[in-house]
């Protein structure tokens, strides 16, 4: 895959940060995983998103998927608290030239780099860039 193309996703999940409510951190996880792999691909967001939770320090969550309402896509995913429905953490999973891409932002916990690094070290991942509202680690 081209670095263009690489950058282009990068610098719109960095728009997709940009300013809100709340202040996002976020990561593109490039995996080897192709549309053959959904139930791995699928482990992974779980996964991606449990880390996300744990260094969030938000107690017990659930993920809110688009197979569960018309209002998500089906490869897009909500990690929500249990206590309030509180946003914690959403994932895109997108099909790119054969693998799967996730598109993976949280509410900012001051972890960046940690958590990158947890998600880093998941089954299935070839790579993590790291996203913030005022760039990205390429």
């Amino acid at each position: 895959m081209s670095e263009t193309v690489n950058e282009d996703l990068y610098r719109d999940t960095m728009e997709l940060l940009r300013p809100g409510d709340i202040e996002l951190a976020g990561a593109v996880v490039h995996t080897s995983y192709d549309s053959s792999a959904e139930s791995m691909l699928h482990q992974l967001t779980l996964d991606a998103g449990d880390a996300v939770a744990e260094r969030a320090d938000v107690g017990d969550t659930y993920v809110y998927s688009g197979n569960d309402s018309d209002e998500f896509g089906v490869n897009q995913h909500q990690g929500l608290t249990l206590d309030g429905d509180e946003f914690v953490w959403e994932c895109q999973q997108l099909l790119r030239e054969g693998t799967f891409d996730l598109v993976l932002y949280w509410k900012a916990t001051g972890e960046h780099d940690a958590l990158v690094e947890d998600i880093e070290g998941l089954d299935g991942v070839e790579r993590v860039v790291g996203i913030t509202e005022d760039g990205f680690d390429a």
